[in-house]
């Protein structure tokens, strides 16, 4: 008696057009992953971006929210008032320099802002009143700025391009707009606090 054994399996054609759609579906997978991680890295950035957005904003306010009319001398010892401004360039002295080490030095601390090489910088002194060698110590807020533009608010609500003026008046409000290259420009109010 003949049993014919009945074989059964897969054909080389079978095999190919099964390995041809496991590779279409492997190539729409990764296409789908890559552009998912392509846009999770953009969204990231963004996220950084704004972050230090916001933190050049928190550092502008607290500076000019604690201005305090002390004016300083420079390297030279020319005496410098205690807020000047131009349209691009703000340097104040502000109280409230916190010292949790208990340094022996002032709570007034002598800061400025200024876009250099598509960079905002937030500098500050160790001393108001500066020696010949006092160098400012550089903090890079954010990148990618086009420009700063700042306006002064005098009590007769006229906006002015610097300060301070030659006839006395009392600054209320700093405007201050940045133009980044991703996020075009925005434009922030700081009220200056009344000097006795």
């Amino acid at each position: 008696m003949n049993v014919r054994k009945n074989l059964q399996g897969f054909t080389l054609l079978e095999l190919l057009v099964a390995l041809s759609i496991f590779s279409i579906i492997a190539v729409m997978a990764y296409s789908g992953l890559n552009t998912v991680l392509l846009a999770r890295i953009q969204t990231d950035q963004h996220a950084i971006q704004l972050a230090r957005l916001q933190m050049t904003f928190t550092w502008l306010k607290r500076d000019i929210e604690q201005y305090i009319g002390r004016s300083i001398r420079d390297q030279y010892g020319d005496r410098q008032a205690a807020l000047i401004g131009t349209i691009t360039h703000l340097e104040l002295t502000r109280a409230g320099w916190r010292n949790p080490a208990l340094q022996q030095r002032s709570s007034l601390q002598r800061v400025a802002y200024f876009v250099e090489e598509d960079i905002l910088w937030r500098t500050y002194w160790r001393v108001l009143d500066r020696a010949q060698n006092a160098r400012p110590i550089k903090i890079n807020l954010i990148h990618d700025i086009n420009k700063i533009t700042l306006r002064y608010l005098d009590d007769t609500l006229k906006w002015h391009e610097q300060w301070p003026l030659m006839q006395p008046t009392t600054l209320k409000a700093i405007e201050v707009t940045l133009t980044l290259v991703k996020w075009g420009t925005i434009i922030r109010l700081f009220q200056v606090p009344d000097i006795l």
